[in-house]
């Protein structure tokens, strides 16, 4: 009989270019579409100021850098992961948005209500209103901005390469190192850590980050320009004069009230709620997700 050799064929050359090779590795991803996404961010800011003149400079730039942003991150998803950018899908964004920004206010007030029984949370008057039309684009801008980073990209891509549990795990610890002031406490980094894993779960749930991004506006904006209650310890000057005082576990101190041991209830009851139901929909990955598709819409 005469023997039977088998022949290797060579491997063919990768015929991508160096960069698109280079964005095969999670972090390189995360970094470049982290870039296209404050690059715009930062033109758009260059160019209100060189267009607009001083007098509408209030609002004009955080609107326009919201939008920036979102493009920034629409053209390296559809450009660079050349894909349909499903997560900022419009058809039914503003029903969920919506939803989110429900939930939001909801979470707020069952945080508020039980302060303000207690004594901690007072109204001693109310002022204008120009402060609930002001901080609208602040707070748009800053729900979109940290709901693309830390949910459409670095949770996204982190699912992507490991797994939903890794990614909620990275994710958590990244929100929570973005909020760390040298005020913040131990119950402030919970509630922070307990925000994001809901932000989460509803990326989950919905495949889009419209939900998130509806509860994180509605958040910031309730405590921040209705109630005048600093959120991440930054000042609060809204319509109606309120003040925290008492202890510091339940007033949040200087960080405001999410470092309030009723806004960690509030949040770790509404992040168990919604990564149970993600999970019971299926939604979680426990190995590793191919390519750079996005999710399936929920």
């Amino acid at each position: 009989m005469t023997p039977v050799t088998s022949v290797l064929k060579p491997a063919e050359p990768d015929s991508n270019p160096r960069w698109r090779r280079v964005l095969r590795h999670p972090f390189a991803r995360m970094f470049a579409a982290s870039l296209a996404m404050f690059l715009a961010l930062a033109l758009s800011f260059a160019l209100m100021e060189a267009l607009l003149p001083k007098d509408m400079l209030v609002a004009w730039p955080n609107l326009v850098a919201a939008l920036a942003c979102a493009l920034g991150y629409w053209a390296y998803a559809n450009r660079v992961e050349r894909r349909e950018v499903v997560e900022l899908g419009a058809s039914g964004a503003v029903a969920e948005w919506t939803r989110g920004a429900g939930l939001g206010v909801l979470l707020g007030l069952l945080t508020l209500a039980p302060l303000s029984g207690l004594g901690v949370y007072r109204i001693e008057g109310v002022g204008d209103e120009f402060p609930l039309l002001e901080q609208i684009p602040e707070m748009l801008l800053v729900s979109v901005m940290e709901e693309l980073l830390m949910r459409g990209v670095i949770f996204r891509i982190a699912e992507q390469a490991w797994g939903t549990w890794r990614a909620l795990a990275l994710t958590t610890v990244l929100f929570m190192a973005a909020h760390l002031p040298g005020e913040i406490s131990l119950i402030g980094m919970l509630v922070t850590a307990a925000a994001s894993l809901a932000f989460t779960a509803a990326y989950l749930i919905s495949g889009r980050l419209w939900l998130p991004m509806g509860m994180h506006f509605a958040w910031n904006y309730l405590f921040s320009a209705v109630f005048s209650v600093p959120v991440s310890g930054h000042e609060a000057r809204g319509w109606l004069r309120g003040s925290m005082s008492g202890l510091e576990w339940l007033s949040g101190g200087a960080y405001g009230v999410e470092a309030s041991a009723i806004a960690l209830l509030a949040w770790s009851v509404a992040a168990g709620l919604l990564l149970r139901r993600a999970y019971a929909r299926g939604q979680f990955v426990h190995g590793v997700v191919g390519g750079a598709a996005p999710r399936a819409v929920g």
